[in-house]
């Protein structure tokens, strides 16, 4: 275990505007003050080696498994730590978040463990088991607005009302705090890492795990990795301050935020080495990697570092601790996401085809299928449409493949056997 000296605390600059909650300054003694606090609260998730990526990377490769910590994520650290703290008159009041999943989640079981009242606002089109879970966890749920801006107004316009104590996603110390004991426990588990490799979204865990690492081992790399299509924080570094984007898309909503905050800003700044991001296909591919070769359900957001690590696998130094932040994902969700996973990764094969309209037609063509071993998902037979000649068929083809290989022999004898294979 690393030893525990004080250091030097990171200051962040004012909040702009009255966010957050103002500046203050933070030190690896506070996360250690906070895993205290977390003791018999939080669990030491497993650390867990992949064989796959490590072949991959050349060098070992471990899964922070947060996807298994209470809740579901590592937000039932920050929070807690959070909720904690609050003075006497303040957990009188109660407590309001607003959040589309995990941190309703958290905010809701950690109040619920400290005997205090919580209410969490989430948007009209949350995932049902994820509203489920936070009113099991202890929470009234308020059901506002059709995107999460409009449930954060809500929730703040709630504490203003009526004196509820308003919990930040990200942007206050004790929740940066409470989530860098997940590089505590990375560097208790793994003292020989030389790279971690974490997933941004408001930067609340970048910020919390980069406090805990650089200040024990400033010879560990810290990488960042927010999705492509809500990347708030490259802009931002570039521009030396907290930059907001709009037309948000990704699958990722853990980490799909469209400013950083404040506090984890600066600590983002001044201590994370790196920021990636990662396209949607990356995504979709790590989450079915992690199913298939590490056995872990993880949400999208949850895969972004595994995701890193497969679009650029030689410009990491290993080893590597890729943690796992979260893995609550709709099963709906899951559905979509795993076959777009199976094409991204070339094993998926979706196809049309022009056939001659005449009895046993559809079968030959199964049977040709058969023939190179492709499995058949769906099929759509189309008999009747103007675009067709008198004696023509179409066929939409949906088949599970074993790679790119296998797509292109399929292309290869379909069109071998005389059939017209469409774009």
């Amino acid at each position: 275990m690393a030893d525990h000296t004080p250091h030097p605390p990171v200051t962040p600059a004012p909040a702009a505007g009255g966010a957050a909650d103002g500046p203050a300054a933070l030190s690896v003694d506070d996360v250690y003050g906070a895993q205290k606090m977390l003791s018999g609260v939080s669990r030491a998730t497993a650390m867990e080696g992949s064989r796959y990526l490590s072949g991959l990377i050349g060098s070992p490769v471990h899964l922070k498994c947060e996807n298994l910590q209470r809740t579901g994520s590592f937000k039932i650290r920050g929070a807690y730590v959070r909720i904690a703290g609050l003075s006497a008159e303040e957990r009188a009041a109660g407590v309001v978040a607003a959040s589309a999943g995990n941190h309703a989640q958290g905010v809701a079981l950690a109040a619920s463990l400290l005997g205090v009242r919580s209410t969490v606002f989430m948007p009209v089109g949350a995932p049902l088991p994820k509203v489920a879970a936070t009113r099991d966890y202890g929470a009234e749920v308020r059901l506002h607005g059709q995107v999460v801006d409009e449930t954060l107004a809500a929730a703040q316009e709630y504490a203003h009302e009526t004196g509820a104590v308003f919990i930040h996603p990200f942007d206050h110390r004790d929740i940066i705090a409470g989530q860098g004991t997940v590089g505590l426990e990375i560097l208790e588990q793994c003292p020989e890492v030389r790279t971690v490799v974490v997933g941004v979204g408001g930067g609340g865990l970048a910020a919390g795990v980069a406090v805990a690492v650089k200040a024990l081992r400033p010879d560990v790399k810290v990488i960042g990795v927010p999705a492509a299509g809500a990347a708030c924080y490259p802009p931002s570094l570039a521009a030396g301050h907290p930059v907001a984007i709009e037309g948000l898309s990704t699958m990722a909503d853990g980490i799909k935020v469209g400013r950083p905050g404040e506090v984890p800003f600066r600590i983002v700044d001044a201590l994370v080495d790196e920021v990636r991001t990662v396209s949607e296909d990356a995504l979709s591919s790590a989450l079915l990697l992690c199913l298939e070769r590490a056995k872990m359900v993880v949400e999208p957001a949850g895969a972004s570092p595994v995701a890193a690590l497969l679009a650029e696998p030689g410009t990491f130094e290993g080893p590597v601790v890729a943690v796992l932040s979260g893995g609550n994902v709709d099963p709906l969700l899951m559905q979509r996401i795993l076959r777009h996973g199976m094409a991204a990764a070339g094993r998926y094969l979706s196809l049309r085809l022009r056939l001659t309209d005449r009895p046993g037609a559809l079968a030959t063509l199964l049977g040709v299928l058969s023939d190179v071993d492709a499995n058949v998902l769906d099929v759509i037979h189309v008999r009747t449409d103007p675009r067709l000649g008198l004696t023509e068929a179409e066929v939409e083809l949906h088949l599970e493949t074993t790679g790119p290989e296998h797509c292109a022999e399929l292309s290869t004898v379909l069109r071998a056997s005389g059939y017209t294979v469409m774009p």
